[in-house]
């Protein structure tokens, strides 16, 4: 008699880890990881730098030796260069760093063919593909372009397509969007969606954006080496739920201090307090906080849910604890508030050649206030500082940046800011001490005065224990505190901060923004300030988009959501049992501008409660199944996303490019 055939309704998982350790030297940079990975997701692995996503995706993908435990993949156990081999051409790595895969010299079509010819991609298939691929990726247009030529974004969207080029069963990526502007962020998202659906493929990505974690239909929080949180992003509010409350207060600087010396999880937005409590009735965590701030003036206050964010942050501070340092601000000093005008832009041009980089961009900041410049890659944003702190001379207009003309006065301008570069401006074979005083030298400060702000650096931007480590070896985000120290040793009125936290993970970035508020509340130093992490543009208090070298949108954050809302609606989140399906069946109803997001898709609605029994009577003749749908708040990124969509239609249909 036949032995019985056991038939399952779950199918074997892509990828199982068991007990996985990775130690480099002595330190462990894995502990017994366990992780099954099912076919057809879009499996996440998030937390902070070093918490050894990298090293587990370098692991499964065979490019890493492990110390012990198990590795399985399609069923293969990989433990040598042999049984990596056996499996190497069912999937596809994509490195962390913006086109690291790739090659400078050759075009966008020379790197893709290249590839392709690496995995053996048959012409006939190659050229499908690639023409799919360009044109979903909108690198069509530039074919015959460098690699090196190509916007941040860029380089990773043809990372991806070099990646998929020859349909891996397991596609494999670390960070690919870091460094990437919103809209490239959502293309990308996009065509993982459309080729996973299609071609029956499993993703395992990694991200420093926590925004995206709701992306993924399956999650691993990772806190030094180990994973602390599982599960559908759903399902982790569950492992911290609360409740988030907002506020204004006269004295905010005041107000935050009490908070932290009472709350664990407190920051600002702009004018706003947000604190994060671990009670889910409202009405008691109102009370709490009401008691809290009794000796302050409470201009406003209002309780939400808290989002995906706040929930990862509050399961990484269970874990780690908090450990941010507490900095004794100085006083404001005499001269910081001598002009209320710290910046002021008028009618600026930069042309390179026949390119317009820059087309009359004009904006004032005031002094000790946050102003944030968002835009795509190559929207012209990192020529405007270069103008402003005088390292570009302009084509055509004029500012004045604390009280000089930027145009007659380049030494003079530089001894009252401070700049952080996109590239990192410290140097690396010296310690942290060594290029703090390096940089008070160039300031032509004294000795004594330098001595006073080491002191004061270490204290403020958390480097206590660092002094003397040489500054390849910190952290990113550490590193770029020390940038932040540097820039600011000579107390400049006006800092130019150039995507100053790209690639530093959530707990950083979070402590980063708390030292840029006290220095414009407390020391009353005007920030200019770009960044691609969309939660960021809620801290400042005023914010310009840029697109094509021009301001296209400006104004306090409240105030630009709420003319989107006015124009395109709120956002409606549709959550189905096939988001790519129904991406598609919702594009071919006419539903402009929807993205899928794990197992969502989400889009701009004027009418929402039409809308929903629209996107459901769609669906059911495309026979996908809606599961709910409900309005949600408008995000910075739908915000930056409708804006650039809108501009990027407006110009295919006049016919061109500027």
């Amino acid at each position: 008699m036949g032995q019985a055939t056991v038939v399952t309704s779950d199918p074997a998982p892509v990828v199982r880890v068991s007990g996985l350790w990775k130690h480099y030297q002595k330190q462990p940079a894995v502990r017994g990881i366990d992780i099954e990975i099912p076919p057809g997701e879009i499996y996440g692995l998030i937390g902070p730098d070093g918490a050894g996503k990298s090293t587990l995706m370098k692991i499964i993908a065979g490019v890493l030796t492990h110390d012990r435990g198990r590795v399985e993949v399609f069923g293969q156990t990989v433990d040598s260069e042999r049984s990596a081999e056996r499996i190497k051409g069912l999937l596809g790595f994509m490195p962390q760093g913006l086109g690291l895969n790739l090659y400078p010299e050759l075009s966008i079509e020379e790197n893709i063919d290249f590839f392709a010819r690496l995995r053996l991609v048959p012409d006939e298939e190659l050229g499908r593909r690639k023409e799919r691929l360009l044109g979903v990726t909108r690198l069509e247009g530039f074919r015959d372009r460098p690699m090196k030529q190509l916007s941040g974004g860029m380089k990773q969207k043809l990372g991806l397509v070099c990646t998929l080029i020859h349909v891996p069963r397991l596609v494999i990526l670390d960070e690919p969007t870091t460094g990437v502007d919103p809209v490239s962020r959502r293309d990308f998202w996009t065509i993982l969606a459309e080729f996973l659906s299609e071609h029956d493929m499993t993703a395992l990505v990694s991200t420093a954006y926590m925004d995206e974690a709701s992306r993924f239909t399956e999650l691993s929080l990772f806190s030094e080496g180990r994973i602390i949180a599982e599960g559908a992003p759903e399902e982790l509010f569950d492992l911290a739920p609360g409740t988030m409350l907002s506020l204004e207060a006269d004295d905010q600087l005041g107000a935050l201090s009490r908070l932290r010396r009472d709350f664990e999880q407190v920051e600002a937005q702009a004018s706003q307090i947000r604190v994060f409590l671990p009670d889910t009735d409202r009405e008691r965590a109102v009370r709490q906080v009401q008691s809290s701030l009794i000796d302050f003036d409470v201009v406003n206050l209002w309780t939400s849910e808290p989002d995906l964010e706040d929930v990862l942050v509050a399961l990484l501070r269970r874990e780690r604890g908090d450990h941010e340092p507490q900095v004794e601000w100085q006083p404001t000093s005499a001269d910081s508030h001598s002009h209320d005008l710290a910046v002021r832009a008028e009618g600026l041009v930069r042309m390179f050649g026949d390119f317009r980089a820059v087309d009359g961009v004009s904006f004032d900041i005031q002094q000790g206030e946050i102003f944030g410049l968002l835009g795509a890659n190559g929207a012209g944003k990192t020529t405007v500082i270069k103008m402003l702190t005088g390292l570009l001379k302009p084509t055509a207009g004029h500012g004045d940046v604390a009280g000089v003309d930027m145009r007659r006065a380049g030494r003079e301008i530089r001894e009252r800011i401070g700049y952080m570069s996109q590239a990192f401006s410290l140097y690396l074979d010296l310690t942290v001490i060594e290029n703090i005083r390096l940089y008070g030298g160039i300031y032509g400060l004294p000795r004594r005065r330098v001595d006073e702000r080491i002191d004061w650096i270490v204290a403020m931007a958390g480097l206590a224990g660092y002094e003397d480590r040489r500054t390849s070896g910190l952290p990113v985000g550490v590193r770029q505190r020390l940038a932040l120290g540097c820039a600011l040793v000579h107390q400049p009125r006006v800092l130019f901060l150039d995507e100053p936290t790209s690639g530093v993970d959530v707990m950083g970035r979070r402590y980063f923004w708390r030292i840029l508020l006290h220095l414009a509340r407390s020391e009353g130093v005007a920030i200019l300030v770009t960044t691609h992490y969309m939660s960021e543009a809620e801290h400042c208090d005023e914010l310009a988009l840029m697109h094509a070298g021009q301001i296209v949108a400006s104004g306090p954050p409240a105030s630009m959501k709420e003319d989107v809302e006015n124009e395109a609606g709120r956002p409606l989140v549709v959550v189905t049992d096939d988001a790519a399906e129904a991406l598609t069946a919702l594009a071919r109803a006419g539903f402009e501008g929807a993205s899928v997001y794990g197992r969502s898709v989400r889009l701009l609605s004027r009418v929402p409660e039409r809308d929903g029994k629209l996107i459901e009577e769609t669906l059911g003749q495309a026979g996908v199944r809606m599961r709910s749908v409900e309005v949600q708040p408008l995000s910075m990124e739908d915000l930056f996303v409708y804006h650039v969509g809108r501009l990027e239609r407006q110009a295919i249909a006049s016919g061109g490019a500027r």
